[in-house]
């Protein structure tokens, strides 16, 4: 059995950032070979993953990025999940992030995502926590396009026809904010107001006259959908605007939002 000496365990820690222990079993096992015992370390890494691929994940990192401007714009949003906020704050995760959405942005998504179980297991073997690759959310337009990623936990993409790069970054901060469920009330679902109908119904006084009722719980009604739907919300930078209001006086219109969560 040869000796392991101090110095090629400290290389291979350097090389893989694996335990101490973990790179002195592996070349012991490797008999002092260093590309060998790096290879018995990525199977390892293999193994730590696949035990630890059924545990819960829904903690984690949202990164993103956009270039381009003037009707020329590509976007890239990537979630990473882990399991506890403080390996979502983990040097190694965040670095495990950023490789992973520039993999994406260089190679394509599809590549990314075929090459993201190897770059993954390493760091999972590392830290100790089930990592899983989230959504991937990849835009590109003639438009304009506004990103947004609030401290890497909720963020929105989102395409405006017209206006500029500005107005769009102010509606993608906005959505991420107010977190509006419909754009406009056209796109409610008639089963929903129903059922909302039915609920606010029974907060009615029952004692006031039929046409007192109707007229409350249409304000109910109105109140409720006004504050979920993304074009009736105050706009968060002056809120004596409506965000039509925005995108009117900025000539535009929103094509789509993508909302991010790591969720």
């Amino acid at each position: 059995m040869s000796t392991i000496s101090t110095e090629q365990v400290k290389e291979l820690r350097d090389r893989t950032g694996i335990s101490v222990m973990q790179c002195r079993k592996a070349l012991e096992e490797a008999a002092g070979d260093m590309e060998k015992a790096i290879m018995i370390l990525k199977k390892q890494s293999g193994i730590a993953a696949a035990k630890k691929g059924d545990r819960e994940a829904s903690a984690g990192l949202i990164v993103a990025k956009k270039e381009g401007a003037n009707g020329n714009s590509r976007a890239i949003a990537l979630t990473l999940n882990c399991e506890t906020d403080f390996v979502g704050k983990n040097d190694d995760f965040i670095n495990l992030a950023k490789a992973l959405l520039e993999k994406a942005w260089v190679d394509g998504k599809a590549a990314m995502e075929v090459a993201a179980p190897e770059m993954i297991a390493p760091v999972i073997q590392k830290i100790g926590e089930n990592i899983k690759l989230g959504t991937v959310t990849e835009v590109s337009s003639t438009n304009n396009l506004g990103l947004y990623v609030h401290d890497g936990k909720l963020g929105t993409i989102v395409e405006v026809k017209g206006g500029d790069e500005a107005l769009a970054k102010d509606i993608a901060m906005h959505i991420a904010a107010m977190k509006p469920e419909f754009m406009t009330r056209e796109q409610i679902p008639a089963e929903t107001i129903a059922q909302f109908k039915e609920i606010a119904a029974k907060e009615v006084d029952a004692s006031k006259p039929a046409d007192m009722q109707e007229k409350i719980l249409a304000g109910k009604i109105e109140a409720y959908f006004k504050d979920r739907t993304l074009m009736d919300q105050p706009f968060f930078k002056d809120t004596d605007k409506k965000i039509s209001d925005v995108l009117k006086a900025g000539n535009a219109e929103i094509v789509t939002y993508i909302p991010l969560s790591l969720v």
